[in-house]
């Protein structure tokens, strides 16, 4: 059938109904996603709920960056299904898909934004508006789509027709999806949610084959009677065992050949309600799979025998530093938690200090509940967080540049007491919370939204911002020096990741949601914003603001995508053969660790570096350098010698336009800015002969006793 008709694909069952246009720029179709793909994907796509299934929610494009990112303007916007909007887009080879509320599907020009194909999945119209999906996956020739009703599709990506459909959960049962899966070496894998009714089954999670869509395992999450682990729900039969859903998306090691993949809290959420003081696994925990089989390597429990619905359910990331694997995590207590990717072990917990429900011991990671604070049904309680939690489903994200974490907070607390609940089948629940009357922080009054960045190695709050409205989309970090995230009053922010400066701001029709994302076609970078309500439980960061800022609107329509770039020709300035210092390498003595770490932290502050790469072992400092920047590396230098260390020695390269400056040589790098030279053999001969053309020099950096310091050249290439 040609892409230039119309498509009308009717699939079996009356299940859906595909129909699309050609978009302008669509005149090929996309290159099937590998595997490789997906484990190193091309900085130009964003293949994955955080892009890379490390889960770092960062892109190396660097177009769109500190110097220039105020320019942003929109290129183009998409409206969406009206309901619950908190969706991840996926770009690929120039086409974007995004997923509505009530399991509708699109692709668009991801340049234009014009229409390419929708699907859209039959269901209850009562249902659909709050029928909502985090995100979908892509691989080979498919779009993968969890659906609200516990089915897995594979959708033929050129036109949105079903190629395969699996169900993973009866519909009766109540089991549903509302993220979306990763694919692991040819194997999808999605995790469950609604499983707090009690019913003859527990939560799981499923891999499913991602060419033919057959179901190949499924793992519960919460240990059965007779099994490992079974007795920590006391003597509780199966059917009142709930919760442990496995409702956000999970991450993937290529080395050690892991998942990992968070659950939530046992229910009903309250001890006394359970019926067990028991640690209640596998709820609240870390879960390591073999994503061939499903068999759990290893679990590590994070809140054991939970009784405040404090979820540990959200992202994993797994971040190599010093020469150890590690995954951090976060859950709605604000503690950071960093455990051994390959063992589990426990690492550390960096409590942010503003949780006054339990302690963690800082050496072995055991919780202790604090004096009072195990509550019995009905009885009042005044806890921080509240149900809603400091931190949620909105995901930090990492920059491999700064070493920092970028963690979205809204600050509450809560007085209420919790409810008892049916013991029977389909009885069970979170348990109603009656009396609830929300606060805001004691540290921030007047203030729900914190944004902090936090340094990996030490667990230092390098910056933070507060606003009143809770921020209420994920975080985003580039190669461009950015960080970028939203706002429940409507507002897109871009901050510099290295000092937290504002550089940019925007609104959108309603409140920010979801996730951003960032990618290129034909070398242009685009930034991609989510908006749309949050309804109820579906978002707590809506309840919050209804209760404590009731001065505050949003529109409950305008649901969207917003795509912003900068305008035609403005990157240009920030070109790689613009004149700049493009790399400086430090030569040191770092025979202390933590010294080496503390210099590290201090380079990563000076102007225009955008990243920092220390070998201990080697005795080098590698620093990248936004292009076309002109770093000083005095600067550098005196960084070095005020963290007291000496350099033996400190190699720069250098693109600019060799001068005459009071009759000596210098690389001009700008209008107002030149690196003093060192004469050398042949160094005026070729500069000369350059004429206006850029030269790239490469040499070592000679310190003067004023500070100043001179470029002492190696090598002298015309570009």
């Amino acid at each position: 059938m040609s892409r230039r008709a119309l498509l009308a694909v009717c699939v079996y069952a009356g299940i859906t109904l595909a129909t699309g246009y050609p978009g302008q720029a669509q005149v090929r179709d996309p290159a099937p996603v590998t595997d490789a793909m997906l484990q190193d994907p091309d900085p130009a796509d964003w293949l994955s709920w955080r892009r890379t299934l490390d889960g770092w929610g960062y892109s190396p494009l660097d177009e769109i960056d500190r110097g220039n990112v105020d320019e942003l303007r929109l290129a183009w916007s998409w409206g969406l299904e009206p309901g619950v909007s908190q969706t991840t887009p996926l770009v690929h080879d120039g086409f974007l898909y995004v997923a509505n509320p009530g399991n509708v599907v699109q692709a668009l020009d991801a340049r234009t934004g014009d229409f390419v194909w929708e699907y859209r999945r039959e269901m209850d119209e009562r249902l659909r508006s709050s029928a909502q999906m985090r995100s979908l996956a892509v691989y080979q020739d498919l779009v993968i789509l969890n659906t609200y009703d516990a089915h897995i599709v594979g959708l033929d990506v050129r036109t949105g027709a079903v190629r395969w459909e699996t169900p993973v959960g009866a519909d009766q049962e109540g089991y549903t999806f509302s993220s979306g899966p990763i694919v692991v070496d040819g194997t999808i894998v999605a995790g469950m949610t609604g499983c707090g009714r009690y019913r003859d089954d527990t939560c799981y999670i499923v891999g499913v084959d991602g060419r033919t869509g057959r179901l190949l395992w499924r793992t519960s999450t919460i240990a059965r009677p007779g099994e490992a682990g079974g007795d920590t729900w006391g003597d509780l039969p199966l059917m009142f065992r709930a919760g442990s859903d496995a409702w956000m998306t999970g991450s993937y090691d290529p080395v050690t050949r892991l998942v990992y993949w968070g659950t939530s809290q046992p229910k009903p959420h309250n001890r006394d309600a359970r019926g067990t003081d028991g640690d209640a696994l596998y709820s609240n925990s870390t879960l390591a799979l073999d994503p061939a089989t499903g068999e759990m390597r290893w679990y590590y429990q994070h809140i054991p025998g939970d009784s405040h619905d404090m979820d540990e359910s959200f992202e994993r990331i797994l971040i190599d530093y010093d020469g150890k694997r590690s995954l951090f995590s976060m859950g709605k207590l604000g503690i950071l938690w960093e455990l051994d990717s390959v063992t589990g072990a426990f690492r550390r917990a960096i409590d942010l200090g503003y949780q006054n429900i339990l302690d963690v011991d800082p050496r072995t990671g055991e919780v202790t509940h604090r004096d009072g604070m195990l509550s019995e049904v009905g009885e009042e309680l005044f806890f921080c967080p509240s149900t809603g939690g400091f931190k949620s489903l909105r995901a930090m994200a990492y920059h491999p540049g700064t070493g920092a974490l970028y963690v979205p907070l809204n600050l509450n607390c809560e007085t209420a007491a919790f409810a008892p609940v049916e013991r029977r089948a389909g009885g069970g629940g979170g348990g109603a919370v009656r009396g609830r009357l929300n606060h805001f922080h004691p540290q921030a009054p007047g203030q729900l939204g914190e944004f902090q960045a936090l340094d990996v190695r030490t667990g230092e709050t390098l910056w933070r911002h507060r606003l009143r409205v809770p921020y209420n989309t994920s975080a985003l970090t580039t190669g461009g020096g950015l960080v970028f995230i939203g706002d429940w009053g409507r507002h897109v922010y871009a901050y510099d990741a290295l000092s937290g400066e504002q550089l940019w701001r925007s609104r959108l029709s309603t409140m920010a949601n979801g996730y951003p994302i960032t990618y290129a076609v034909d070398g242009r970078q685009f930034v991609a914003f989510v908006a749309g309500p949050s309804i109820g439980g579906s978002s707590w960061a809506t309840i919050l603001p209804g209760d404590l800022l009731r001065e505050e609107r949003n529109p409950r329509g305008g649901s969207g995508v917003f795509v912003f770039a900068l305008p035609a020709g403005a990157a240009a300035a920030r070109s790689p053969d613009l004149p700049g210092v493009a790399r400086v390498t430090i030569e040191v003595e770092l025979s202390c660790p933590s010294c080496a770490a503390g210099l590290e932290r201090r380079l990563r502050r000076v102007d225009y570096v955008s990243g920092v790469e220390v070998s201990p072992a080697d005795g080098r400092i590698v620093l990248a350098v936004e292009p076309g920047r002109h770093l000083d590396p005095a600067a550098v230098w005196d960084t070095v010698r005020n963290a007291g260390f000496i350099p033996d020695r400190m190699a720069v390269t250098a693109i600019g336009h060799v001068i005459d400056r009071n009759g000596a040589p210098a690389l001009a790098l700008s209008p107002n800015f030149a690196l003093p030279l060192v004469e050398t053999d042949g160094l005026t001969a070729t500069a000369a002969e350059a004429g206006d053309q850029l030269v790239e020099v490469t040499g070592h950096w000679n310190a003067a006793p004023d500070g100043a310091g001179r470029l002492q050249v190696e090598s002298l290439d015309v570009r």
